[in-house]
């Protein structure tokens, strides 16, 4: 069964649900940061997921990744599943500006963390959940 990790549970909000993954959004208002958990027990890495799963995977990432750079208009969407601290397979889809604190560098290890205030945060899961689920503009 599937259960997600303490972690990413502590550290995020669920937006909605794809039909592979749990869309999470992190709490950290620095930059507009999802993150994608397939909904399987026990999977550490990409190629752990069966075929089908894979390109679910890959088709839930770009949607993902084509509603943040609509909607935020960012110079770069970073994708990267690293897991060195959560074992559990997750992706991060990040909304990256030359602008932002961390440009170019990675955002993990930056020291540079903002929670959302509840409002702020509630207010842009509901646009997000919005644009995932039905494409329309928030």
């Amino acid at each position: 069964m599937f259960q997600l990790h303490e972690r990413l549970a502590a550290d995020t909000t669920l937006v909605c649900t794809f039909d592979l993954c749990r869309v999470l959004l992190m709490n950290n208002r620095v930059w507009p940061w999802l993150i994608l958990v397939p909904a399987r027990a026990g999977v550490v890495e990409i190629h752990h997921l069966d075929a089908a799963d894979r390109v679910r995977l890959i088709e839930e990432i770009a949607r993902a990744s084509a509603v943040l750079e609509d909607l935020f208009r960012p110079d770069k969407i970073n994708v990267g599943a690293l897991g060195n601290i959560v074992p559990q397979l997750h992706v991060h889809v990040i909304a990256r500006g030359k602008g932002d604190p961390a440009w170019p560098g990675p955002v993990w290890g930056s020291g540079f963390a903002e929670p959302y205030g509840v409002d702020e945060r509630d207010g842009l899961v509901d646009k997000l959940r919005r644009r995932l689920l039905t494409g329309s503009n928030p």
